[in-house]
């Protein structure tokens, strides 16, 4: 079972920038795909960037493409989320996600099979 903590959230005003990380430990497969999902206050969690272990595949959400990057560092075990030009509607807890080489196609929250415990980010206009 891998471990997943998130950190790097907070309260920001609209347009300034935010990188999460999620560091990973614990048995977590080389294969496995890691991402980033999100949800807002009475809303269901969506998907919002995944990568796979070599980094070369990434997906992005269209509602935060041109935005958000996200990116790994193997050698750390971390991944990130280089958040840009947030906005009120970014608002949200950001969960770190594993799941295998599917949920990058997927996207599915049903698919992931580890989930880190969350990091708040606030977006103020």
């Amino acid at each position: 079972q891998a471990q997943l903590v998130e950190s790097g959230g907070g309260l920001v005003q609209a347009g300034a920038s935010l990188r999460l990380s999620c560091a990973a430990s614990g048995q977590i497969s080389s294969t496995y795909v890691m991402a980033w999902f999100r949800q807002a206050p009475g809303k269901e969690r969506e998907f919002v960037a995944a990568i796979n272990w070599s980094g070369g595949r990434t997906r992005i959400a269209e509602f935060v493409k041109g935005r958000f990057t996200i990116s790994r560092d193997n050698a750390k075990n971390t991944m990130y989320l280089q958040m840009n030009s947030l906005v009120p509607e970014d608002t949200a807890v950001y969960y770190c996600a594993a799941g295998p080489p599917i949920l990058v196609t997927s996207t599915r929250v049903r698919d992931v099979r580890s989930w880190g415990q969350g990091t708040q980010v606030t977006v103020s206009s």
